[in-house]
């Protein structure tokens, strides 16, 4: 199922939204406060993030900016009254009060976009990475990686919850230069780079074969 993140006070706003998209396929995580959404982030980026624009400790757009610099590639749709937004520009909005069927279409219309975004954008667990500008983040803070510690780390990303060989890895990375390395090599550019990244539960090492990158709960 599609996570969706959804930060929102009124219990009988959340409990009715849950259950619809629910039904409509999309695991809904629900969080009463901004601080908790944000703790959430932390650990796993989901799909999309529904954001009700007035919350007890603080209000939507901060969160949306806070996202933005945290997990750049997730979109973010608000949920405010009319007028609430004074200016702000986020991936979407829904005005309340508003159709289920109406939030629905503006989720199905985002996730439509943001799959035509995935070439540029990749994630796993806590990290992201932007290809265009070839810039790595770990629970929002960018790490800097050389660039065979990039590659190796884009390969993984694009082919996700597939097993990557050490062979697969080593031709990739090395042997394109004319190099012959020794498989030590690749073992202390791995632990080189798990080390940076903060010894995610994402990146999974395959007894006799390789590495794989996926999605933890």
């Amino acid at each position: 199922m599609v996570d969706i993140y959804y930060v929102e006070e009124d219990k009988n706003i959340s409990r009715a939204v849950k259950e619809f998209l629910s039904r409509a396929g999309y695991q809904v995580w629900v969080f009463p406060t901004i601080e908790d959404i944000r703790q959430a982030l932390r650990n796993m980026i989901p799909a999309l993030v529904l954001v009700d624009w007035n919350m007890p400790d603080g209000n939507g757009n901060r969160l949306c900016q806070w996202i933005h610099q945290t997990c750049r590639e997730v979109p973010v749709i608000f949920i405010a009254a009319r007028g609430g937004l004074h200016g702000v520009m986020p991936d979407g909005y829904v005005v309340k009060p508003f159709e289920l069927d109406a939030l629905l279409l503006r989720i199905q219309n985002r996730m439509r976009k943001r799959e035509q975004d995935t070439r540029q954008y990749l994630s796993c667990g806590t990290i992201s990475l932007e290809r265009n500008q070839m810039k790595v983040f770990c629970s929002g803070d960018e790490i800097r990686l050389n660039s065979s510690e990039y590659r190796i780390l884009l390969y993984l990303m694009q082919n996700k919850g597939r097993a990557v060989t050490r062979k697969r890895l080593m031709e990739l990375v090395w042997d394109k230069k004319g190099n012959t390395p020794s498989d030590n090599t690749l073992t202390v550019t791995m632990k080189r780079l798990r080390e940076k990244l903060r010894q995610p539960a994402c990146l999974k090492t395959v007894h006799r074969v390789g590495y794989r990158m996926e999605d933890v709960d």
